[in-house]
């Protein structure tokens, strides 16, 4: 097993426990456990449990980019690939939900922002050439700021997908909320 492998695993094992027994209840034994790995291999890569949640954080933007992505191959236009987007944001938020709120808190108390814009601009990038083509398509207004609509809507998108599953504003269904949220973006984009 070279390195990188040896890294992969570390962090797909932290966030599988994250995910069942919480950040508190976790240690590093039970990680390296399931990892296969030395515990001291960990300490290779990382200082301590907490420095893993800038790891955890870009490992599941990284994971929603690449379904989402998978997921809007097919789709024939933007407000179909949006309606993908909602929906890939939504399942993500609702399985990760528990190891979100570490990387959130995590990133807010011991990171900065900085930090946070830093493991999001791959996709900021991706989704602005997502707009740029609506626009060359002459699907969404043409007169915008594409850089900062992009970050708009991701976090749109995401703090919807949050407000709903963490924050259990559920005065509607699951499928009421994101078609809400669809509606919103179409109103405000739509030529």
């Amino acid at each position: 097993m070279n390195n990188e492998d040896k890294y992969e695993r570390i962090i797909e094992s932290a966030i599988e426990i994250i995910s069942e027994k919480g950040f508190q209840k976790t240690v590093v034994s039970d990680i390296v456990r399931k990892a296969q790995v030395a515990q001291g291999t960990f300490y290779l890569y990382f200082s301590s449990k907490n420095a893993l949640i800038p790891a955890i954080a870009e490992r599941l933007l990284k994971m929603t980019l690449y379904k989402i992505k998978e997921s809007m191959s097919e789709s024939k236009d933007f407000w179909h690939a949006l309606k993908i987007y909602i929906d890939e944001t939504y399942k993500i938020t609702d399985e990760y939900k528990d190891v979100l709120i570490l990387c959130y808190s995590g990133l807010a108390f011991e990171y900065s922002m900085e930090t946070w814009e830093k493991i999001y601009q791959p996709y900021y990038e991706w989704f602005e050439q997502i707009i740029h083509k609506a626009i060359s398509h002459k699907e969404v207004i043409a007169n915008i700021n594409v850089v900062s609509y992009a970050k708009l809507l991701i976090n749109l998108v995401e703090n919807s997908a949050e407000r709903f599953y963490i924050a259990n504003d559920q005065n509607l269904t699951d499928e009421e909320s994101k078609k809400e949220l669809f509606l919103f973006i179409q109103r405000s984009l739509k030529c």
